[in-house]
C-alpha cells in the first residue's frame, strides 16, 4: 500500500472525527488529542483499533502511546517531571514525536500535549510504505 502523507493525514483525520465526535476542521496537524480534541484515555484504545483497521497494520499499544509505563517508575519521574533518563526513554519509544517544546519543561502533566495529530501521522507514515 503506497500512500502520500496527505492521504495518511486524511485517513487519520476521518478516524479521529469518528472516534472523538469532533468536526473536520478541529483535526489539524498541531491539534493535541486530549487538550484540543477532548480524547480521554479510554478513547486511545478505540483510536488504535480504528487506525489498525483503516491502515491494515498492527499497532502495539506501547508504541503509539508509551508514556503509561514511564509514569509509575521512580527512575523516570521526579517531582512531577521526567528525569533525563525518563525523557530519553520516552524519546526512544516515540521517535514519531517532536519533543522540542517539551524538553525545556518535561512536566508529566504536559505529556498528553505530545500526542498530536502530526505524531500519529508520523507514526502511521513510518508503518506504511509511502509514495
Amino acid at each position: 500500500m503506497s500512500m502520500s502523507r496527505d492521504e495518511i493525514f486524511e485517513k487519520v483525520k476521518d478516524n479521529l472525527v469518528d472516534a472523538l465526535s469532533v468536526d473536520d476542521d478541529e483535526v489539524t496537524d498541531e491539534a493535541t488529542l486530549m487538550g484540543d480534541l477532548g480524547a480521554e484515555s479510554i478513547d486511545f484504545l478505540d483510536i488504535v483499533f480504528r487506525l489498525e483497521k483503516a491502515f491494515d497494520i498492527k499497532i502495539p499499544r506501547e508504541e503509539l502511546f508509551p508514556a503509561e509505563n514511564l509514569l509509575n517508575n521512580a527512575e523516570y519521574v521526579s517531582d512531577g517531571k521526567l528525569t533525563p533518563a525518563g525523557l530519553a526513554k520516552l524519546k526512544e519509544g516515540m521517535p514519531h514525536v517532536d519533543f522540542s517544546g517539551f524538553e525545556s519543561d518535561p512536566d508529566i502533566n504536559k505529556i498528553s500535549d505530545l500526542f498530536t495529530v502530526r505524531a500519529i501521522v508520523n507514526y502511521i507514515e513510518s508503518k506504511v510504505v509511502t509514495a
